[in-house]
């Protein structure tokens, strides 16, 4: 029996994709602190693109069995930015974004692959390992941009929302973010409450990855007869 959120076969295109997905997340938080004047992440290593600075073995595993996942945290110290609130609103946002952005260059790879007639013919065998591992790739870095804009702690959401509190919110939140992971967990392991809560926040993959299908056909043309450019239904969301 199988226990885990993907199947095993297909194991190998998740495990590539999430190495790349988390290492670039935590490298556009660290690199983007770094550049604002911040160089606590810089000098314990993390402005790296080097995947064991930056993987938990705990979260990946999480993403194996849960469907997502995380990485290690990149330390910030706000108080070395010029603009304390705005720097780390910016230097929080970079990560989501930077899978935002992993999703869509991955389509607008294949799509100007197939404009160019590099794809016109492929094997049976091509065409199961492009699609399969372009619908992980965009589907588990949408995921993981949707998870991290939940606000709990300590995922970007939350500190996204911290930033935007009053001061005295802000004291009453850092009280009780020991909370945040059992909130967590009961919203992602009882039924109803993950159907009200997270389920919405991750349907909103189905319209993300219709806009991208539509910017990479509006800049590379449409071409719905490629076997390696599935429709949106079929996408693993």
């Amino acid at each position: 029996m199988n226990f885990l959120a993907y199947p095993l076969s297909e194991l190998p295109f998740v495990i590539l994709t999430m190495l790349v997905a988390f290492t670039v997340h935590e490298f556009a938080h660290a690199w983007t602190a770094w550049k604002f004047g911040d160089t606590t992440a810089y000098e314990q290593g993390r402005v790296t693109l080097n995947p064991m600075a930056h993987l938990d073995l705990f979260g990946m595993l999480f993403l194996l069995v849960a469907g997502f996942g995380w990485a290690k945290p990149v330390p910030v110290r706000r108080s070395r930015f010029k603009s304390p609130r705005l720097m780390n609103i910016l230097v929080t946002a970079a990560g989501p974004v930077s899978n935002l952005l992993l999703a869509l260059a991955g389509l607008l790879v294949v799509y100007a692959l197939v404009a160019l007639g590099v794809l016109d013919r492929p094997s049976d065998g091509a065409v199961a390992t492009i699609t399969t591992f372009l619908n992980y790739w965009v589907h588990i870095n949408v995921v993981l941009f949707l998870f991290n804009l939940i606000p709990l702690p300590p995922l970007d959401g939350y500190r996204i929302v911290e930033e935007f509190a009053p001061l005295r919110w802000r004291v009453r939140m850092a009280q009780n973010e020991q909370w945040g992971i059992f909130i967590f967990l009961l919203l992602v392991f009882i039924p109803p409450l993950s159907a009200a809560t997270i389920g919405p926040l991750f349907s909103l993959s189905y319209p993300i990855a219709e806009a991208m299908h539509g910017l990479a056909s509006s800049l590379f043309g449409s071409h719905p007869e490629s076997p390696v450019l599935p429709s949106l239904f079929g996408w693993k969301f």
